[in-house]
């Protein structure tokens, strides 16, 4: 897991070895905040972190004091319910499609099997790359024309789950923010129409972040919340970035469960977030 990190972080990594070209056993406070600048770790939170710290850091009080930005109470929201149903949202080009897949194929290597509705109606695209993914994967999906409802995927795909006994049910949804009202009645109605297809569906509402965005992606993730109400992240492009730091500046504001970070364009390239690896993979660059 550790290696795995360090291959998302690699970019991030490099920038702070411009700052910090020399690994030490203690840091200059300035110096510190050079890096997670550096990071795009957002000003505000910097000087909260660093306002607790001494004016020369070990590697214990660098960790304690990062830690803290993901010690507040998260909603890791998991359901017995079967089908398991969830909406996968974010801007278009987060890389939802790409995610659905690496999701789909995390629950299949758990034995699991899974069913994917194509709930982006607004874009053509969006239904092939997902239609593509699901024959790859040998995923059954439920599928229709750019310009149709997406609610009546929603209501298709949730039906079929219930019918044939699938226990995971993975629905994309669009995500042109720039017509916000509209997609923000989308997506209300297709959360309506899922609790009439399945009481209490959709059980959890992952939303996608591009990690390439850093602290802007805080944005979109708070119009999201006040749209719909989000019950977790997953972050995506983080192995094509410097801004691995941004990851604390989205924790410390949306105060979100982070659930997976996208590695790769695999469906296989999909890790579970620890914020503890999180934090000891950058420290490994700055610390003896």
């Amino acid at each position: 897991m550790f290696n795995l990190f360090k291959k998302v972080l690699g970019k991030t990594n490099d920038a702070i070895k411009e700052v910090a070209p020399t690994k030490k056993k203690v840091i200059a406070k300035d110096e510190f905040e050079d890096i997670l600048l550096e990071a795009d770790v957002n000003y505000t939170l910097v000087e909260k972190l660093l306002h607790t710290l001494p004016e020369n850091i070990t590697r214990i009080q660098a960790f304690n004091s990062l830690i803290t930005v993901f010690q507040y109470e998260a909603d890791w929201k998991e359901s017995d319910a079967k089908p398991f149903v969830e909406m996968i949202i974010g801007v278009n080009g987060a890389g939802k499609t790409t995610t659905i897949s690496k999701l789909a194929y995390r629950y299949q290597q758990a034995g699991k099997n899974v069913i994917l509705g194509a709930g982006d109606t607004f874009r053509a695209a969006a239904i092939e790359q997902l239609s593509r993914w699901a024959s790859k994967l040998n995923i059954p999906i439920v599928a229709t024309q750019q310009g149709h409802d997406p609610s009546a995927v929603v209501f298709d795909t949730i039906a079929s789950a219930k019918a044939k006994g699938y226990e995971h049910v993975i629905i994309d949804t669009a995500g042109r923010l720039h017509t916000q009202t509209n997609l923000s009645e989308e997506l209300k109605k297709m959360i309506r129409v899922a609790d009439k297809a399945f009481l209490g569906a959709p059980h959890r509402k992952m939303l996608i972040l591009d990690g390439t965005q850093g602290s802007s992606a805080i944005n979109q993730a708070q119009a999201f919340d006040k749209m719909i109400g989000i019950d977790g992240i997953i972050i995506t492009k983080l192995d094509g970035t410097a801004k691995g730091g941004a990851v604390l500046s989205i924790a410390d504001e949306l105060k979100m469960p982070i659930f997976y970070i996208g590695t790769g364009e695999q469906p296989q390239d999909l890790i579970s977030f620890k914020a503890n690896e999180y934090i000891n993979t950058i420290l490994d660059e700055i610390f003896i």
